[in-house]
């Protein structure tokens, strides 16, 4: 298991830094370089790590942490702030969720392989040089380019955090997230297959860190009003965790968790048409779309069997027999948070 060293050992002398992080080279002798972005304060205090475009495609993060970066300043703050805009470089150039290069997710890779695979290697090199020192650590994402979504967190339980799930919460609250889903990690019951268990935020729970995922709208292109929901969450949070002022922007003290996901999948192909929005309640027995064939007959109404929440909908209506047309949770409970 990796060990966790004190935040100032990777951490730059000067108030703001850039640079990159060398994580081999492609064929024609490129530079695999990710880059990194960094600020101090004027004290000793905790180090935030903010990671944005694990996945390629996912663009609102990238932009909610450029822009957080950019409003903070170094005079005013105590501790360090990291960004890292763009983590998988690879994927990110050719606007895929994984590069074509090994088709790996980075976000079940960590914490990476030196001598792995193309993207395992850029996560080791990236959590090698941040992962180990950061006492804070935000991992924004979006949804697939095909789909609409409201922000929303997603958390996992780890043995070996060092904070509890309440206050794991609290953190989360900052962001003020349409829902915050608990992801089990044995069993990623309702997700996507592979190994949630490589994913950033719990390789950083178990060195001890605070750390979860935040999800800011649909990927694929930029959302304004998702990416300023974001930048808005990260300057609560610098303020909850002392480096900024407490901010003056009350938190909502109370959340929506969830702890059951699945997706909706189209039996046959043709066109979707979406009756729900991203973040609204549906009734049992209540559509959230149908599906036309290419002579215009409707040959699927989607029906949810139980009272579920519309986490995210599809938005390009071409789908074939499989395809996901809807993200829902189907139990939730409204939960306190602490201050």
């Amino acid at each position: 298991m990796n060990e966790r060293v004190p935040q100032s050992q990777p951490m730059a002398a000067s108030f703001a830094e850039r640079g990159t992080i060398n994580a081999g080279t492609t064929a024609s002798g490129r530079e695999i370089g990710i880059p990194y972005l960094l600020k101090r304060g004027q004290g000793d205090g905790p180090c935030l790590w903010v990671n944005a475009a694990v996945h390629g495609d996912e663009i609102n993060g990238v932009f909610a942490a450029q822009r957080f970066f950019d409003r903070l300043v170094p005079s005013v703050m105590t501790g360090s702030v990291v960004v890292t805009p763009v983590a998988n470089v690879l994927a990110f150039d050719e606007r895929r969720k994984t590069t074509l290069v090994d088709s790996i997710d980075m976000d079940q890779s960590f914490p990476g392989r030196a001598n792995g695979f193309a993207t395992e290697r850029a996560a080791a090199a990236l959590f090698d040089r941040f992962g180990k020192s950061a006492d804070v650590v935000i991992n924004i994402h979006t949804l697939g380019t095909p789909f609409d979504a409201a922000p929303y967190a997603v958390y996992k339980v780890h043995p070996e955090a060092r904070i509890s799930e309440a206050e794991l919460l609290a953190h989360i609250a900052c962001f003020e997230p349409t829902i915050a889903c608990r992801m089990p990690v044995a069993n990623a019951s309702g997700e996507l297959p592979g190994n949630i268990g490589g994913a950033l935020d719990y390789q950083s729970l178990s060195l001890g860190a605070i750390a979860f995922m935040v999800e800011l709208g649909g990927g694929g292109r930029l959302e304004e009003d998702h990416v300023e929901h974001g930048v808005a969450g990260l300057m609560r949070l610098a303020g909850k965790i002392g480096i900024l002022a407490a901010s003056s922007d009350p938190v909502a003290r109370q959340i929506r968790r969830v702890t059951r996901r699945a997706h909706r999948l189209a039996k046959a192909g043709g066109l979707f048409e979406p009756k729900v929005l991203p973040g609204t309640a549906v009734k049992a027995g209540g559509s959230i779309g149908s599906i036309r064939n290419l002579f215009g007959d409707v040959i699927e109404d989607i029906a949810v069997e139980t009272d579920s929440w519309v986490i995210a909908v599809r938005r390009d209506p071409v789908v074939h027999s499989g395809d996901r047309v809807a993200f829902l949770a189907t139990e939730w409970s409204d939960t306190d948070v602490a201050a």
